[in-house]
């Protein structure tokens, strides 16, 4: 997966980040919202709060957030107040829009789950997240054949 985010401008609220460091060897839910959108404000704090679960328990995956706020301060505020410390490319990106027409995205909230060489396991992470939460990491590592001992 650092491969499909290499030389990109991934940050944290901490600052920039280096794709090889955080991305290798994980799962990574690509996720498209914003912070007007009533749908996003509804399913984010489902996804932070799984998001929590699968990285206490320590399994390899990563959320890199698009967003598709009109401001980058529109963006910002979204970001303090509703995500976990989940990664995200800066506002002005040109690899935002490029994701968007990647994965055909044409309505939000999205969340797109992909294998660490970037090839997608499901389109259908928002819906899976909302039936099964934190649980449906074992079958997204099981897809992508990543080894991992599941904690209760």
């Amino acid at each position: 997966m650092a491969t499909f985010f290499k030389e990109k401008e991934l940050l944290r609220t901490s600052g920039e980040v280096e794709p090889d460091t955080v991305l290798d060897g994980k799962i990574v839910g690509v996720y498209f919202s914003a912070g007007w959108c009533p749908p996003c404000r509804q399913f984010t704090p489902i996804l932070a709060d799984a998001y929590e679960e699968i990285r206490n328990k320590k399994y390899p995956f990563e959320i890199v957030f698009i967003s598709s706020d009109k401001k980058v301060e529109h963006m910002d505020q979204y970001i303090a107040e509703d995500h976990g410390d989940w990664l995200h490319l800066s506002f002005a990106n040109p690899f935002n829009n490029e994701l968007r027409e990647l994965f055909n995205v044409s309505a939000i909230p999205k969340l797109i789950i992909l294998k660490p060489s970037g090839e997608v396991i499901t389109n259908l992470g928002r819906k899976e997240i909302q039936d099964r939460g934190s649980l449906c990491v074992r079958s997204w590592l099981e897809s992508a054949g990543i080894a991992f001992r599941f904690q209760p």
